[in-house]
């Protein structure tokens, strides 16, 4: 039985302010993902069925790996289309914050947010959120933020609602947050929910073969590249490091989505608990880390890469050079990660 995490007092305000409001701005981070376009579409898909007029509005483009999910052509991109963008937050009477616990995680989108009135309601499972939401759901425990709403609607008694199409973005949140259901996952609720979801006849399958299964030529190719020419492995750290400039990346016709899932990879290896992805944005340079045990990529993001995460998945951003990111990763190496004796040494 999937037991209540939301206090009632939460649940209850929540629904005064839904009830009070016609206009709602969802929202999520940038370089959204799985989660945090599935857990905004099935949100946006329930206040629609409410009656409200809600719109996704993200901080920047959305992975072409994404494309097939329903009325993702009715999301507004700040940074395509601002103009539009900025009506619909001025005219908005309530903002929901998915999937990122910093305004500073929107860019720009966060600055016209906080100049509003309407109050701004957090969805969330990411550590340490912010003092600058009216409402907090952060439940860090959690595989993913589409779990949340999951659990909100549940407690909102709004499960009637969730029909396929929403069960569909809920799903696709929750699988591609924990890798298919192989990390994040070991509440047994959460396969409950799944449970629940499936009963709204989604085609599990398909749906993974379209979010984790499918590449075109040129991502895999770049993949391919990254693994072969830049990773660098540290075993007396434990430690992996790929780094993919704006050479490498233009050399491969690299789109938004083409290096998903790529930080994983050297975990496979024995002896490798900790990865860090280095890949030149334009502005930037994105940071993506993982981890395997009790190894916190969280605290490492958190103090070296303006970002945070969850103790085996984490982010940030790098604003300098490649060359400076690498330099920062070593001096991470000599200060923080004592040098180990792996299996392999032993032997």
């Amino acid at each position: 039985m999937i037991q209540p995490i939301i206090e009632d007092s939460v649940i209850e305000r929540l629904r005064s302010l839904i009830n009070g409001v016609k206009n709602v701005v969802i929202t999520c981070h940038l370089s959204p993902d799985g989660d945090a376009i599935g857990s905004s579409l099935a949100l946006c898909h329930v206040l629609h069925r409410l009656g409200k007029n809600a719109m996704v509005v993200t901080p920047d483009m959305v992975p072409r790996t994404l494309s097939f999910l329903p009325d993702m052509r009715d999301m507004v991109v700040f940074t395509k289309n601002e103009a539009r963008a900025r009506g619909l937050v001025e005219q908005a009477q309530l903002f929901f914050c998915l999937d990122f616990n910093d305004m500073r995680r929107i860019d720009k989108l966060g600055e016209l947010i906080m100049q509003q009135r309407g109050p701004r309601v957090l969805i969330d499972h990411h550590l340490e959120p912010q003092p600058v939401f009216d409402v907090v759901m952060s439940f860090p425990e959690l595989s993913s933020t589409c779990e949340l709403v999951f659990r909100l609607l549940m407690q909102l008694h709004m499960l009637n609602l969730i029909d396929r199409y929403a069960a569909q973005c809920l799903y696709i949140g929750m699988m591609t947050d924990t890798g298919n259901f192989t990390y994040s996952c070991e509440n047994p609720e959460l396969y409950e929910i799944q449970s629940l979801l499936m009963r709204r006849h989604i085609n599990k399958q398909r749906l993974y073969n379209l979010a984790m299964n499918t590449f075109s030529a040129d991502s895999l190719r770049l993949q391919g590249y990254a693994l072969s020419q830049k990773m660098e492995l540290f075993p007396e750290h434990g430690a992996a490091l790929i780094t993919l400039t704006h050479d490498d990346l233009k050399q491969y016709n690299y789109r938004k989505g083409d290096t998903e899932g790529l930080v994983n990879k050297p975990l496979a290896i024995p002896g490798i608990h900790w990865v860090v992805f280095f890949r030149q944005d334009p502005e930037y340079v994105k940071v993506s880390c993982r981890s395997q045990g009790d190894f916190s990529v969280n605290d490492i993001c958190r103090n070296y890469f303006n970002g945070g995460g969850h103790i085996n998945a984490a982010g940030g951003e790098f604003y300098g050079t490649m060359e400076q990111a690498v330099q920062v990763f070593h001096r991470i190496l000599d200060e923080r990660i004592p040098k180990q004796e792996n299996e392999e040494t032993k032997q």
